[in-house]
């Protein structure tokens, strides 16, 4: 007769099955929030009281540089929009897989990816987002006729 492992055996073979499964999925493991920070640059120095909008499928949020922000993860692009006294930018920041992508695949069948994308956990924005401003130029649609001035 084939001898069974003991109770404790099968507890930690439950854990770590458990544990393996788990792992592999962001939906379950991850937030669905990401702590970022902001920081502006024009002409290779930083700029500080930016206004800056960041958006995303999730949601809209506003800083005024350099500032952190929370912002709830998609799986699509951040857009970043920074606007101050005649510079301004308009980036789009992208998300990364994080850790569990391989996992989603070898432990899911891909169904803990399809979850993933959907809430936005799996994905992560960089730590640190640097915008870089440029000055505006004048738009000539809105220039006045040659000849003519403006008070």
């Amino acid at each position: 007769m084939p001898r069974l492992l003991p109770w404790s055996a099968w507890t930690v073979v439950a854990a770590s099955a458990a544990s393996m499964i788990l792992a592999g999925c962001g939906t379950l493991t991850q937030s669905s929030n990401q702590t970022l920070l902001v920081q502006t640059v024009l002409d290779y120095k930083p700029v500080d009281g930016v206004g800056c909008v960041l958006s995303n499928a999730a949601g809209r949020w506003f800083v005024m540089t350099p500032a952190k922000v929370t912002v709830k993860k998609a799986a699509g692009p951040l857009r970043v929009d920074c606007r101050k006294d005649g510079a301004a930018s308009d980036e789009l920041v992208g998300a990364r897989q994080d850790r569990t992508l391989w996992g989603n695949y070898v432990l899911t069948g891909g169904l803990g990816n399809k979850l993933d994308r959907e809430t936005g956990r799996g994905f992560e924005y960089p730590g640190t987002v640097t915008v870089v401003l440029t000055r505006d130029a004048p738009d000539p649609r809105y220039a006045p006729p040659e000849g003519r001035v403006v008070y």
